[in-house]
């Protein structure tokens, strides 16, 4: 491998642009493409391949987005377009092959994708082949990293982003070029760059998809943003759990290395970048960045009051700038094309675009990213494909455990910062979750809350004590016996944990419930002083007959019933004792007939 310079880097600029010339074959290897079988279609292209000589350049990527679709192939022949294929299985191999070298494309397997995307973040996703340097300087690689180094200065590369309008993509929304300026101006030998990929949001992956997608954007990233602050070291914090991302991200950290584009000299000049790998045990609150510190400091993941903000007083007591990933992924794209260009997109307080895991009731789920000012309507239909099994849309949950519930009737409103804390949500790191009408906003609520309680570090009382106490009173509302004035209780201890919490963990936990209160009180109602719950998901307050006009008697429910709640036989039949009854719903999946009223 040879060591990249400022000179050498000009022939890989050449190649940017440029269609490939060679037939091709890319599979989608990242987790979602493994899980779905795309590791036995790769071997199985690789046998046909092999086994007929088939002079075609086989070859691995990154997940496209749309996840729903995996396994994904991209299929390239000379003088001919590039073709997609989606759910593509093993026993479809033999004939991808054949037709392709033909010249015929498979129409049953073609994927059509959405034309509402920008993609900057996921620019090279499913594109190249995340393992090979060579891939990415074909792509304009490092070329920003070099034009930083060699045509900017620091002050330069700060006014960039400062024109671009970048906003922290980690959920606060910070100002990109603010924390670099805070950084830079600190007088310190020592500093540090951080790039925070401990994603812990329950249905989100957009980092996990990006550093096993493109590593190298996020590495670009961070040296930019070492430059341009005086950080001769960058640490990327990284889950444990992302075992494919770990491993992509220290192959192309080696392949810098190899390249001269990391260490004493990069890319020949004086400018000295080093990065290591630490890994973080799964704790959430490890994403609010005193507690990544801490933990990165080998201590227990407290966050600690501030100011001093890391930014001037950070790891070790010095000056760190911490990034998330999809922040840094954005910073060689704007220094390429220009700060304005970047800040063109979006609306006027948020630039650019956004990536989101859109998950929940929906048709395709999958990775977005939509520029900034797009509705939540588009994304849910255009790109979602609307919602599953015909059903009803009841809400978007929207910034994890820390966001808030958007109800249907604001589905029109445009994705920003502004728009949806103005309906009491976030963005976020970027989930987005479809809820349907078979949703219980008391139920979602609990679940967010409760994965809260569990990961609060219990360092200060608001959070360890008042998370709990509102799981409480939304445990006795979900089971038939709450209290209107317990409807007062949760808004005044929200209130205070978003008052005097010491992190964002504690100041935002309570947003489910607020917002759920705010547009669904009616329901929190219906629980409380019918003791009833339409959707079913409250299993307390379900009851469950047996309706005698329309039992066929098959006897399938009481064959199904795990504690022997259902009495009778084929030719009396049967009724269902609900003191027997532990409302495992089993009886009603079982029945064809509808004969379980629920």
């Amino acid at each position: 491998m040879m060591n990249l310079t400022r000179e050498s880097l000009e022939k890989y600029n050449d190649k940017s642009g440029k269609e490939e010339e060679t037939n091709y074959i890319k599979v989608g290897m990242s987790t979602c493409g493994i899980a779905a079988g795309s590791d036995r279609v790769y071997l199985s292209l690789l046998d046909e391949i092999n086994n007929k000589n088939i002079p075609v350049k086989l070859d691995k990527c990154g997940c496209l987005g749309m996840c729903y679709a995996e396994p994904m192939i991209e299929v390239k022949i000379e003088n001919q377009p590039a073709v997609f294929y989606g759910y593509v299985k093993e026993e479809d191999v033999p004939e991808i092959i054949e037709k392709s070298m033909q010249g015929q494309i498979i129409e049953n397997l073609v994927f059509k994708s959405d034309n509402i995307q920008k993609k900057i973040v996921l620019r090279n996703c499913g594109l190249i082949n995340p393992e090979s340097i060579e891939d990415y300087l074909s792509k304009s690689g490092y070329q920003a990293l070099k034009k930083s180094i060699f045509e900017l200065n620091p002050d330069l590369v700060i006014e960039e982003m400062k024109k671009s309008g970048l906003r922290g993509r980690g959920g606060a929304g910070f100002p990109t070029h603010l924390k670099w300026t805070f950084t830079k101006n600190v007088q310190s030998e020592e500093k540090f760059v951080i790039c925070n990929a401990d994603e812990g949001d329950p249905g989100a992956y957009m980092d996990r998809s990006v550093l096993e997608g493109d590593p190298h954007s996020v590495i670009e990233g961070m040296m930019i943003a070492a430059f341009a602050t005086g950080s001769p070291k960058g640490i990327f914090y990284i889950r444990a759990e992302y075992p494919l991302a770990i491993e992509r991200i220290q192959k192309a950290i080696n392949d810098c290395y190899k390249c001269g584009i990391l260490g004493s000299n990069v890319l020949g000049s004086d400018f000295k970048f080093d990065i290591e790998i630490r890994l973080g045990a799964g704790a959430f609150v490890c994403g609010e960045e005193t507690a990544l510190i801490a933990s990165i400091e080998g201590k227990r993941g407290y966050p600690k009051p501030r100011p001093p903000f890391p930014a001037v007083k950070g790891l070790w007591n010095k000056p760190t700038v911490i990034n998330n990933v999809e922040t840094l992924a954005n910073v060689a794209y704007i220094l390429l094309h220009g700060g304005e260009s970047f800040g063109s997109i979006g609306t006027e307080k948020s630039k650019g675009t956004k990536v989101f895991a859109l998950t929940g009731k929906i048709k395709n789920s999958g990775l977005v990213e939509v520029p900034m000012g797009v509705t939540l309507r588009q994304i849910i239909e255009e790109i979602g494909g609307g919602i599953l099994n015909n059903k009803k849309i009841k809400a978007v949950q929207t910034g994890g455990p820390s966001g808030g519930l958007i109800p249907v009737d604001y589905l029109d409103t445009q994705v920003s910062y502004e728009h949806l804390d103005q309906l009491g949500s976030i963005m976020g790191s970027g989930g987005m979750i479809v809820l349907d009408e078979d949703d219980c906003v008391v139920d979602i609520a609990k679940f967010y809350l409760g994965f809260c309680v569990d990961e609060s570090c219990g360092k200060c009382a608001p959070c360890r004590i008042g998370g709990i106490q509102m799981l409480n009173l939304l445990e006795k509302i979900s089971s038939g016996n709450g209290e209107i004035k317990d409807l007062q209780r949760l808004k005044l201890i929200s209130k205070a944990m978003q008052k005097a919490s010491l992190c964002g963990l504690g100041q935002t936990a309570p947003n489910p419930i607020v917002s759920a209160l705010r547009y669904f009180e009616a329901e929190y109602l219906e629980h409380i002083n019918d003791k009833k719950c339409s959707s079913g998901k409250c299993k307390a307050l379900n009851t469950y007959l047996i309706i005698t006009e329309t039992c066929v008697k098959c006897g399938m429910c009481q064959k199904n019933c795990p504690v022997g709640a259902i009495e009778g036989d084929r030719t009396v039949g049967f009724t269902i004792k609900p003191e027997v009854c532990i409302k495992c719903n089993k009886c009603f999946e079982i029945c064809k007939f509808n004969a379980i009223k629920k």
